[in-house]
C-alpha cells in the first residue's frame, strides 16, 4: 500500500499495526486516539511514533525520551510535521 492510499483511506486500513493505525488516526485529527495505540506498541515503532506525536503536541523534552527508546535520532527543527509523519509511515509501510 502507498502513503497516498494509506492516508486517503475512510479508516485504518485493515491489517495495520497499532503505530501505523495512529499515525492514520493523527491525520484524520485525532491525536488522543493516536496517543493511545502507540503506547499499545511497545515496540521500536511504537516509541517513533509517540516521540512524533510528543513533537507535535510541543513536548519537546517527551519527545526526545521516546525517539531515544525507538533508537532514533529527533528531526532537525526545519524538518515540518507533515513530512516527518510521512516519512514515518512509508517506512513502516514498506515493513
Amino acid at each position: 500500500m502507498s502513503f497516498e492510499e494509506f492516508i486517503a483511506a475512510a479508516t485504518p486500513p485493515a491489517g495495520t499495526g497499532p503505530a501505523l493505525a495512529a499515525l492514520w488516526h493523527e491525520a484524520h485529527g485525532d491525536w488522543v486516539k493516536a496517543h493511545g495505540l502507540s503506547q499499545e506498541d511497545e515496540g521500536a515503532a511504537g516509541s517513533w511514533v509517540h516521540a512524533y506525536l510528543h513533537r507535535r503536541e510541543g513536548d519537546l523534552a517527551n519527545a526526545r525520551y521516546w525517539y531515544a527508546r525507538a533508537g532514533r535520532t529527533p528531526p532537525a527543527k526545519t524538518v515540518t510535521l507533515e513530512a516527518e509523519r510521512e516519512a514515518i509511515a512509508r517506512e513502516l509501510l514498506a515493513g
